[in-house]
């Protein structure tokens, strides 16, 4: 069981920066100081006519189905642990789902992706728990109903120093590998402290702690990050807003304050939702950033809108508000603040290489099958998303494998590995004996050669040892000694 991170020019569409950004007419809309901090609506000047309209799914409590900021923005719900999707009596899901998609008009607020189009996935018991079956259900069926993004502000402790304190949920990180190689940007918040054994927590949770999902982290008013938002060197990779949120909020939840003016928004909620703080509400303006990519460009790949995303953002650090920020990426703030105009302009731009093969993250049946006795493979790594390649070739007794692996990164070194047939994790170091060659030294070229013993399915791992990211290029040739 789990908790609930609580407390919470493309095509017809031009991305230059405009003179000013257009300001949104909902009357409400002064209250989310956070679009401005975002950059929410900076690359136009009037709301862009064309957005498609992206799949976006919301996996948490539900949703309050009768606001108005929510006409015409559910595309389909389900719930995975009784009760009906379109009822919220824990006020979270709703909350994120404003931030996502509350319709640009003249009532409310607005959310980011206002275009968006929602997959609600009810996962949150009565209690508050979230049942790993039920969240790796939900992910699974909005990766089938062809969900581009996925927002996931929920999550569980990681402790690699303590493992019986660790929730690492084989269920969970299948659901996630299962969305991605069907397309879908993931999104999670990396957790806080609260909710671990310290604060600051120096861990991010899961599953914001699993490969190829983008870990956001909070940020205050002021540009720092507070100590209740979960720090990491590898998986918090971009920060938003994260304290004194704005959003929707379950009608039967606000006429418990009837005197209160904003009927079916945060301010007339319970306590923790009107100054509310939390890495859940920012990971869904990431969320939010990332429709409105796909939304522009229909085209990106899921890894294609991670890289925009994070390297577009802003540097976080002591010039602007983080004293404890150092420059360039951190573990507390990842790659630094989103900034949404910036990364829409960056489409002008050359975009990141997209990895076909992906997800092949470890041996056994996560690896990508090459088949020929000549392979040419041309993907990419990232030391923060993406650490690990593998995939897999037949060799039978006698016959000469030969891998060269070219990358062109600055500063990142990588390794090139050959494991032997049985061999199920490659991270597994009680599984050495299994290693069948290695490259001599990381470095940005690489090369094997192994003659095998006997017949069988070997596995290729690519693994890059430090900061950096890129395409690469591995070419396998295999050899059969003549007969005598």
């Amino acid at each position: 069981m789990r908790r609930l991170v609580p407390l919470l020019c493309i095509a017809a569409l031009c991305v230059a920066a405009p003179a000013a950004a257009f300001t949104p007419a909902d009357p409400l809309a002064s209250k989310q100081w956070y679009l401005t901090e975002d950059h929410a609506f900076d690359a136009w000047t009037v709301p862009p006519p064309n957005l498609a309209p992206v799949l976006v799914a919301i996996v948490d409590s539900g949703i309050d189905g009768t606001l108005p900021d929510f006409a015409g923005r559910i595309a389909d719900s389900r719930s995975f642990v009784g009760g009906s999707p379109l009822v919220d009596t824990e006020g979270h899901g709703t909350f994120v789902a404003g931030e996502i998609a509350a319709n640009l008009d003249t009532v409310g607020i607005t959310g980011i992706a206002y275009s968006s189009q929602l997959l609600i996935a009810k996962v949150v018991k009565p209690d508050g728990t979230i049942p790993l079956e039920a969240e790796a259900a939900a992910i699974r069926w909005a990766a089938d109903s062809g969900a581009r993004v996925i927002n996931l502000s929920l999550g569980g402790v990681r402790d690699p120093v303590h493992p019986n304190r660790d929730t690492y949920s084989p269920i969970e990180a299948r659901a996630v590998a299962y969305a991605y190689a069907k397309g879908a940007l993931l999104v999670a918040a990396v957790g806080n402290g609260d909710e671990a054994f310290t604060e600051p927590w120096p861990y991010a949770s899961y599953p914001a702690a699993l490969p190829h999902v983008v870990g956001v982290s909070a940020l205050t008013r002021l540009g720092n990050v507070p100590d209740f938002s979960n720090r990491d060197a590898v998986y918090n990779d971009i920060s938003a807003p994260g304290q004194g949120i704005f959003s929707t909020f379950p009608s039967t939840m606000t006429s418990q304050r009837p005197t209160c003016a904003d009927q079916g928004y945060s301010d007339c909620g319970p306590d923790e939702y009107r100054n509310p703080e939390g890495t859940s509400f920012a990971a869904p303006q990431v969320s939010a950033a990332a429709a409105l990519l796909l939304a522009v460009n229909p085209e990106l790949t899921n890894g294609q809108v991670a890289g925009l995303l994070e390297h577009s953002a802003d540097d976080v650090n002591a010039a602007n508000g983080c004293g404890r920020c150092a420059l360039l990426r951190d573990p507390l703030s990842g790659w630094g603040r989103l900034d949404v105009a910036q990364a829409i302009e960056a489409l002008a731009g050359p975009l990141p290489a997209a990895d076909r093969y992906e997800t092949n993250d470890d041996a056994g049946t996560q690896a990508r099958t090459l088949w020929g006795k000549q392979v040419k493979v041309t993907a990419s790594i990232d030391y923060y998303d993406d650490q690990v390649d593998v995939y897999r070739i037949a060799l039978s007794g006698g016959e000469r494998v030969d891998a060269k692996l070219a990358g062109g990164w600055s500063g990142a070194n990588v390794n090139l590995v050959l494991w032997r047939p049985g061999t199920q994790r490659v991270d597994d170091l009680r599984a050495q004996t299994l290693r069948a060659a290695q490259s001599i030294a990381p470095g940005s070229a690489q090369r094997v050669t192994f003659k095998a013993p006997g017949r069988g399915w070997y596995y290729v791992e690519v693994k890059v040892t430090s900061p950096g990211y890129g395409p690469y290029t591995l070419t396998l040739s295999k050899t059969t000694p003549a007969r005598r």
